[in-house]
């Protein structure tokens, strides 16, 4: 898959070798995640709200309610900036000045448009709750008519991205390696818990799979 082209909007400035721009590296980000986080300007005021998302091709699609203002923002077609960071681990450099974190991050830039046609919303909602837990669409009650007109869905169409990316132990100046300070890396891994049933649930109905065994994309 051809990578997102490199402007002066989306270029890696900082640490520019830890910079990527591969649709597979930043698709594989975004789907592995739970969470984004929309930065847009409303009145004057910037504004981060984090939220869930789903991903097909270059489109992010987003949901909520119908008088949610970052909905309205991009709906107005107005320009946005949407961020995903996965925090893989604490590096420890023997120097308090080289000391970082691994981690994996995109951030995206595009113009969102609301999705008005009924089966187009219903698809979309599909994803988003697909992207939370695959198989759970077709192990839940759909939306009826009053909950797809509470809805607001957004399709965010991704025009320009990059990935930013650090692995590996800490980078110590060269006169440092000879102190004695621990150096290396403490991984971090989501790990999910065993499963809390509602107390309303009938003893007959047992744990999907889908719960039982969760793990996110890339996650083994």
């Amino acid at each position: 898959m051809s990578g997102y082209e490199v402007t002066k909007r989306n270029r890696v400035r900082l640490l520019p070798d830890r910079g990527r721009y591969d649709r597979d590296v930043v698709h594989a980000i975004i789907d592995e995640a739970l969470l984004c986080h929309v930065g847009f300007v409303d009145d004057g005021q910037p504004v981060v709200i984090p939220t869930l998302h789903a991903r097909k091709d270059d489109l992010l699609y987003l949901h909520g309610s119908r008088g949610n203002a970052m909905l309205k923002h991009l709906q107005a077609g107005h320009p946005v900036c949407v961020t995903i960071t996965h925090l893989d681990g604490i590096v420890f450099a023997r120097s308090a000045f080289h000391h970082s974190v691994n981690y994996r991050s995109v951030v995206l830039f595009g113009h969102g448009r609301l999705i008005e046609d009924a089966a187009e919303k219903m698809t979309a909602l599909a994803l988003l709750t697909e992207h939370v837990a695959r198989g759970r669409w077709d192990d839940t009650r759909v939306p009826n008519e009053k909950e797809l007109k509470l809805t607001s869905v957004v399709e965010f169409r991704i025009e320009s991205a990059s990935a930013k990316v650090r692995t590996g132990p800490p980078k110590d100046d060269e006169d440092d390696y000879a102190l004695r300070h621990w150096a290396g890396v403490l991984p971090f891994r989501r790990q999910s818990l065993p499963p809390v049933p509602d107390p309303k649930l009938p003893d007959d109905i047992s744990v999907p799979e889908y719960v039982s065994g969760y793990k996110r994309p890339g996650e083994k």
